[in-house]
């Protein structure tokens, strides 16, 4: 059986784990005080271009979605969110435990959009109601699109003439910029976002992620909150270690365009063979339909994700490559592919 269900199966990629061994018996402080995390914080800030951010390291996805915005935001206020994203569908409502409403906006394409804001803006008018405050926004997507810099600029224009937060969710921003058609760089989104977070768990670390705090007035005390949230961790040099590792020689940008690369020739066969995906993705996650009896078969000897039934016949499925995916595993599955489709 070959998981093709995500990209977090495989431990961590071999650098990472050398350097890990590596540093074993080494004596350090905890709770992201270590030589580690100050390293790996400097050196974030070399790729960014960017000196006056905050970098904080915690150890999940999660963890960082609930951390920053619960501290970002005061009991009465909102966020806005696609119907996709990550924190409205996938976090077991961790937002809203926290006292905060999401405001959920359709999206077909996973994006949101500055009419999304603004339509929103228009609906809560008052004390009665939530007020909205923070933008939360994902890329990749949970369907795999990705921002371009046009738009990532004018979702920042629109919330900061409406006094909003713009917070990107960047668990899969490895497979983002290393798409072909990104035009975005790390250090655009710095100044363009007031924070977002760089995922080391679905790029080839065992697990972690980078927050960046670029507006000043978020950054006070935030360590509180860390901590006060489980999210500090008092073995940190473990999380310093690994993004020192992924952005000393750019293994971060290499991972990414691996896993894509590997999405690319998927994509390539999958639509030479006829089939349709229900969204246009660049990146590393890919929707293939298929007929339930294709699906049934391939299940046999692969792992992937149900995403959602098209119609009584037919549904689709998530494909997702990761920095340990193979070429002779992808071939494989498109020549299994073929044959169930004869």
């Amino acid at each position: 059986m070959y998981s093709l269900k995500n990209d977090y199966s495989e431990g961590a990629h071999p650098k990472i784990l050398e350097a890990i061994v590596k540093t074993n018996l080494e004596q350090s402080e905890g709770y992201g005080k270590d030589t580690y995390c100050e390293k790996a914080s400097e050196l974030i800030k070399e790729k960014l271009k960017n000196d006056n951010v905050d970098i904080h390291f915690l150890c999940g996805g999660t963890q960082t979605n609930l951390t920053a915005i619960s501290a970002f935001l005061r009991p009465y206020e909102a966020v806005i969110s696609a119907n996709t994203g990550h924190i409205l569908v996938h976090e077991t409502g961790a937002i809203e435990s926290t006292g905060h409403k999401v405001i959920s906006v359709d999206s077909t394409d996973g994006k949101l959009k500055k009419e999304d804001i603004l339509s929103v803006l228009k609906e809560h008018t008052d004390e009665h109601m939530v007020k909205p405050k923070l933008v939360y926004i994902s890329n990749s997507t949970e369907i795999g699109t990705i921002y371009t810099k046009s738009e990532l600029e004018e979702l920042s224009y629109v919330c900061r003439k409406n006094n909003l937060l713009l917070y990107m969710d960047g668990a899969r921003l490895g497979s983002a910029l290393c798409v072909k058609e990104n035009d975005l760089t790390l250090s655009e989104i710095s100044y363009l976002t007031d924070a977002f977070y760089i995922g080391g768990t679905k790029n080839g670390a065992l697990f972690g992620e980078a927050l960046v705090i670029c507006k000043d007035s978020l950054k006070e005390e935030f360590r509180f909150n860390i901590k006060q949230k489980g999210a500090m961790m008092a073995k940190s040099r473990l999380l310093g270690i690994q993004f020192l590792e992924l952005f000393k020689d750019d293994l971060f940008f290499e991972i990414g365009k691996h896993e894509n690369d590997m999405a690319d020739i998927l994509k390539k066969e999958i639509s030479e063979l006829g089939y349709k995906f229900l969204v246009d993705s660049p990146s590393n996650q890919l929707f293939p339909i298929f007929k339930n009896e294709i699906i049934e078969k391939l299940e046999e000897d692969y792992s992937f994700s149900l995403w959602s039934e098209i119609d009584e016949n037919s549904s689709c499925i998530r494909l997702v490559t990761s920095w340990a995916t193979q070429k002779e595993n992808v071939i494989k599955f498109i020549e299994d592919l073929e044959k169930y489709s004869i």
